[in-house]
């Protein structure tokens, strides 16, 4: 399948959004986290979108792409400021779905 990698990676993404805004809810002050689970969910979304528009294999999604790098760089930013291991996964995960997003758009 065409940009196999990239889905894969956008899948992995949106499973460690999913995964920490869930945890983040479970966090003793869960107010603290709210930022978090706000950006892990529109994340887990955009991602989502993308994933399913490059397997319908339509060509204009260079803007999708980069917003998705925004979202994504946006949501590692935000999960890098919490120590929570779940947190700390997330923000790798976003940090290697820009960078598949940029490999896709070279």
């Amino acid at each position: 399948m065409r940009n196999e990698k990239l889905l894969s990676t956008l899948g992995n993404c949106i499973n460690h959004c999913n995964y920490c805004a869930d945890a983040c809810l479970d966090e003793d002050n869960v107010k603290m986290m709210k930022d978090c689970i706000r950006t892990d969910r529109v994340c887990a979304e955009v991602c989502s979108t993308l994933n399913q528009v490059l397997v319908t294999g339509y060509k204009n999604v260079d803007g999708l792409v980069k917003y998705c790098i925004e979202i994504c760089n946006a949501c590692a930013d935000e999960c890098g400021k919490h120590e929570h291991q779940h947190c700390q996964d997330c923000a790798k995960a976003c940090r290697e779905c820009a960078k598949a997003c940029e490999a896709y758009l070279a």
